[in-house]
């Protein structure tokens, strides 16, 4: 009757570990940040205006090539928003990592998903010397947690945990999706202009063409300006809101700025030419992929300043200590 019992028991916890698996949505052990759900909604209703907005200009100055830019719209939007775990980790030079092949990362992991009560991502590894770590995903489910080597090298297992813990914060609070479909209206912006001019304006003379192939470009650029705009104000607070989650989720924040100062400074000695090709996914990196003189430079930063974060991660460190 024990044994019984006991099998009963396991079969009960293996199923209520698959239902949390299949859950659609769950509340996990992050703190909550209603400052970053107001952020989130107001930047997708502010992007999908734009987006209806320039869609419907587009549709007006190109007549008879509408089909075209509704067609190319709806499945750009659709391949970026479904692949863009698979394109972020082709684009990063991410595989994913075995627990035998790195069974030290997917301890911290498994801890971290344990604490927080939420479904395991997948891991990958990218091979890269820039200390770094990125999350995507358009789910929980379909997250994925990836680690450069160069990090790996780089941290002790306690600075590694708050890395994770805040790249995991990401997937709870589900701003990696958002952020996602945020970048996509630049891209489709230029796309768009480009089969647009082509398709509708190719081969006429009238003056209606010559207005549009006028107005076209400057309205895109003008919703490329816009979208660069509400990302980069949504993604330095996500950043803070994750840096505090992970903190407060671990009790250890002095650990994760051990490790942004770590990451920080070791970035600024990459070679120039590695961190070009990491920049245009700065938006989800870890830590910016910038030398110490463009970081200084750049205005509108991805991510706020090191000093900023470090200000924040020191007050949760004296409210804990309390």
């Amino acid at each position: 009757m024990a044994l019984s019992g006991q099998r009963e028991g396991g079969h009960r916890r293996d199923r209520h570990r698959e239902d949390r698996r299949r859950a659609p949505a769950q509340r996990t052990r992050f703190a909550p940040d209603r400052g970053l759900t107001r952020r989130m909604v107001t930047t997708m209703f502010l992007i999908g205006l734009v987006y209806v907005g320039f869609t419907g200009l587009l549709i007006a100055l190109l007549g008879r090539a509408w089909p075209i830019v509704v067609v190319v719209s709806g499945v750009l939007f659709v391949a970026q928003f479904w692949f863009s775990d698979t394109i972020a980790e082709k684009a990063m030079g991410a595989r994913e990592a075995s627990p035998e092949q790195y069974p030290q990362l997917h301890g911290a992991v498994d801890r971290l998903c344990a604490l927080a009560d939420m479904p395991k991502p997948r891991v990958a590894v990218a091979v890269n010397d820039m200390p770094n770590a990125f999350a995507t995903g358009r789910t929980p489910q379909k997250a994925v947690v990836c680690v450069t080597t160069g990090l790996l090298r780089r941290l002790e297992p306690e600075e590694l945990e708050g890395v994770l813990a805040h790249e995991l914060s990401h997937v709870a609070h589900r701003d990696v999706a958002v952020m996602t479909i945020a970048g996509f209206l630049g891209v489709l912006a230029g796309a768009l202009t480009r089969i647009g001019l082509w398709g509708g304006l190719r081969g006429s003379r009238d003056q209606n063409a010559a207005i549009a192939m006028l107005v076209i470009p400057l309205v895109s650029m003008a919703v490329y300006v816009l979208s660069v705009l509400l990302t980069r104000l949504l993604s330095r607070y996500r950043e803070l809101a994750a840096d505090r989650s992970a903190a407060l989720l671990t009790g250890r924040p002095s650990e994760l700025a051990s490790a942004l100062t770590k990451v920080t400074g070791q970035i600024s000695r990459i070679p120039t030419e590695d961190l070009r090709r990491a920049q245009p996914y700065n938006a989800f990196w870890f830590a910016p992929a910038l030398n110490a003189r463009d970081a200084a430079a750049q205005l509108l930063s991805t991510h706020p300043s090191l000093e900023k974060r470090l200000e924040q991660l020191g007050r949760i460190s004296t409210e804990l200590g309390r």
